[in-house]
């Protein structure tokens, strides 16, 4: 059997570990990422923890095949290079080069919500179909795109960006510095804002006291919380953001028609108090014809483990394809 190593490089941390072929994670190991210092640092630690993780599984490096690394932000995978990344001080940043001066493998890269979507088609909630999108709810909205099996991320890897398409012209700010996105409205963030705002506009709303106990901080827990508690304030903000979801939802379902549309992040934890109107909702919208078999939306499944396995299975597929690593 032959092995692949994925890297899930985030903000705060760097997670490595050692794949099967077949999508099942050996182990991981995970390092600081300590984004104040430079590209080069972090790039050669990740190189070192490719190489840390190798060893710990007990494997040789020549049972490795390649690395596979999935990065916030645009890679360009033909060059080996990171073009650029949200929240790291990554611009041209020559990974494949850097890396292979530390173990020397064939190295691919890839958007993080492209491999969390690989890793969903392989491994998990969407492994039975060939054609998946998943989308990510965390600080923003990740939208990963399977189709035949394969990621499609456009001709400059930049693609699927489903977070930052519009939704309500003129609306609400997004980081992206557009007015309106998809993400102002149905991220994890925007639901802590959304909290925050009808807690301060409502008085007699247990959302404020909730928010206080929580060092002054809203996050997207609290109004289902309150919710469940029966505080009809909070009833409406939940509404609220679930109809902004579905929308943003069935926009995916009407542009890529996937067989399966998979939602992870956080705010799944919420169970049926999100995906029963959530299902109703989305599926109320998207332009099914009379007889034509219908999208299924189901919770991703991978969690933690996404970022490391899909990219390692995103490295299996260039390497596969004897794309140069």
């Amino acid at each position: 059997m032959t092995y692949f190593v994925g890297i899930d490089l985030g903000g705060t941390n760097i997670k490595a570990g050692v794949v099967s072929e077949n999508g099942e994670l050996l182990n991981k190991l995970s390092i600081k990422t300590n984004a104040d210092r430079s590209m080069e640092e972090i790039i050669k630690d990740m190189g070192l923890l490719a190489k840390q993780a190798i060893e710990d599984a007990g494997i040789a490096q020549t049972d490795v095949s390649a690395i596979g690394i999935g990065s916030p932000g645009t890679p360009d995978n033909a060059a080996g290079t990171l073009v650029y990344a949200t929240n790291l001080p990554f611009r041209n940043a020559p990974m494949r080069r850097i890396i292979r001066e530390v173990i020397d493998l064939p190295v691919y890269i890839d958007n993080d919500a492209n491999c969390a979507a690989m890793a969903e088609s392989v491994s998990g909630a969407a492994a039975d179909v060939a054609d998946s999108v998943t989308i990510t709810i965390g600080t923003g909205i990740g939208c990963g795109v399977i189709i035949g099996n394969r990621i499609f991320s456009g001709f400059n890897q930049a693609g699927s960006e489903f977070g930052h398409t519009v939704m309500v012209a003129g609306g609400r700010q997004c980081s992206c510095g557009r007015k309106g996105c998809f993400e102002a409205y149905a991220s994890a963030s925007a639901l802590a804002s959304m909290t925050r705002d009808a807690a301060n506009e409502h008085a007699d709303s247990s959302m404020g006291a909730m928010i206080e106990a929580n060092d002054g901080v809203s996050n997207a827990r609290i109004a289902f919380d309150a919710m469940k508690n029966g505080d009809e304030v909070a009833a409406q903000v939940v509404d609220s953001y679930i109809e902004y979801l579905s929308e943003g939802l069935a926009n995916v379902i009407n542009t890529f028609m996937p067989e399966v549309l998979l939602i992870g992040g956080g705010v799944c934890n919420e169970g049926d108090s999100l995906m029963v109107p959530l299902r109703e909702k989305t599926m109320s919208k998207p332009f099914f014809g009379p007889g034509v078999r219908k999208t299924e939306i189901r919770v991703a499944k991978m969690g933690n483990d996404a970022g490391i396995v899909g990219a390692a299975m995103m490295g299996k597929a260039c390497f596969d394809d004897k794309l140069q690593g």
